[in-house]
């Protein structure tokens, strides 16, 4: 790998941890640049990379890659360590199924919902709104049961042999759990409580975590 990688994400984004443990996870190391895209004024770092405004984005060389999914699979096939892709056709469905589930059905209600009101705005001085917790976490168990579902199925989700699905999930369930509610919900989803538990002390997810001493 000639050309140095750049990554370009902003510190509290979940997706931007979710690049991050891909560059461990894949044995591969990046320059990273911070850039706000929820500034008042576009970041003009990122607006020469995308025009959709979005986090993270990877550069490698002339190369410049947006979509998290995609940013994956790219470090993937780019790192000395084994594939986080399984071999076996189901599984590796599995794991699509999952990453897709997430990016469709879990962000918005166990994020930018629950954790964001529940959690992150009092973090950095604000206020959030109870209600817009409430809401995330009726939102949230729908997304929930359909990943316990794929979890005590054994293909993915199993806490051990670690792939793409289990980097892109993380992250997000670990915000979501800093809210009590939503930890509480979390528990009466057996198989991916169990997942949770295993993946939760993960090294990749504790050396990113933006909130260490919260």
């Amino acid at each position: 790998m000639a050309e140095p990688l750049n990554l370009l994400g902003f510190r509290h984004s979940v997706y931007t941890r979710i690049a991050r443990m891909g560059l461990i996870e894949t044995g591969l190391t990046a320059t990273y640049v911070e850039a706000n895209p929820f500034a008042a004024e576009p970041d003009p770092v990122l607006a020469a990379m995308t025009p959709l405004g979005r986090v993270p984005v990877l550069q490698h060389g002339d190369f410049v890659l947006t979509e998290t999914a995609a940013i994956l699979r790219y470090l993937n096939d780019l790192g000395p360590k084994a594939s986080l892709i399984p071999p076996d056709p189901q599984a590796a469905a599995r794991m699509a199924q999952v990453m897709g589930i997430v990016d469709a059905y879990v962000y918005q209600p166990l994020v930018r919902k629950v954790f964001s009101h529940g959690f992150y705005q009092a973090a950095v001085g604000e206020e959030g709104d109870s209600s817009v917790v409430a809401e995330g976490l009726a939102l949230s168990q729908a997304p929930l049961r359909a990943l316990n579902n794929i979890a005590a199925g054994g293909l993915q989700l199993g806490g051990r042999d670690i792939s793409l699905a289990d980097l892109h999930l993380a992250p997000m369930i670990d915000y979501f759990v800093r809210v009590p509610e939503a930890a509480d919900l979390l528990r009466h989803y057996t198989a991916l409580s169990a997942w949770w538990d295993e993946i939760s002390n993960h090294p990749s997810l504790r050396e990113t975590d933006p909130f260490p001493d919260q």
